[in-house]
């Protein structure tokens, strides 16, 4: 049986999606935050999201991104905040559809079973390791192998390495990767996060020169 996440700050909603999603026969699982939904994605092998993106704390587009860094669960944008710029940059970020509100159960299901009938099944699709490199990340077990010896590292040192080494080239700013790792709870403090790549680095060597400061900016994997 399908499994589908259900992420909306709006309990009603919650509740009215979930309702129309087992009527079709498929399980439903309700979160009303994107940091519970980013953990629950961690842990069950969704074959669906359907997500909010103005939910609080962490916004929809920043639980989109963490979660492509160790998943490919298919994902359902459902939203209020639906402009021509939000559409490009979801679909950007990977979602396989956006769909506005106030929207059609028929609809909506009509897209679910469009997206999981061309979409692999979630145990099939989630990457288990990040490899680049010399860089082995085990995301099932957190663990980090450096030319195949074990390092240790923090659990937010871990999620930085695996934001960063997931998706490379890709220039974050330093306050994506606070409202990312941190959910928002240390925004603006950048001394943080500097120390915490000085970390990484250190860990990583003799790759520590992959992670590029970005004056002004944030940083890089190459």
């Amino acid at each position: 049986m399908r499994h589908i996440l259900i992420v909306d700050s709006d309990k009603e909603i919650r509740a009215q999606i979930a309702k129309y999603v087992r009527l079709e026969g498929y399980t439903a699982t309700e979160s009303s935050d994107a940091e519970t939904a980013i953990s629950l994605c961690r842990q069950t092998p969704f074959d669906l999201m359907i997500l909010e993106v103005t939910v609080p704390g962490l916004d929809g587009f920043s639980a989109l991104q963490t979660v492509r860094t160790f998943s490919q669960i298919p994902v359902l944008i459902l939203s209020s905040q639906c402009s021509e710029a939000d559409r490009i940059r979801g679909l950007e970020l990977g979602a396989d559809d956006y769909m506005a509100k106030p929207f059609s159960s028929k609809e909506l299901m009509l897209r679910i079973a469009a997206i999981l009938k061309r979409g692999p099944a979630q145990e099939n699709a989630s990457p288990k390791t990040l490899s680049n490199g010399g860089i082995t990340i085990d995301l099932t077990a957190r663990r980090v192998f450096v030319d195949g010896e074990r390092i240790s590292l923090t659990p937010k040192e871990f999620d930085l390495l695996a934001l960063l080494v997931g998706q490379p080239d890709v220039a974050f700013s330093r306050k994506q990767l606070l409202d990312i790792v941190w959910g928002g709870e240390l925004s603006g403090d950048t001394r943080t996060l500097d120390t915490h790549i000085k970390q990484i680095r250190h860990a990583i060597s003799p790759y520590s020169e992959r992670i590029i400061t970005l004056r002004g900016v944030g940083y890089r994997f190459e």
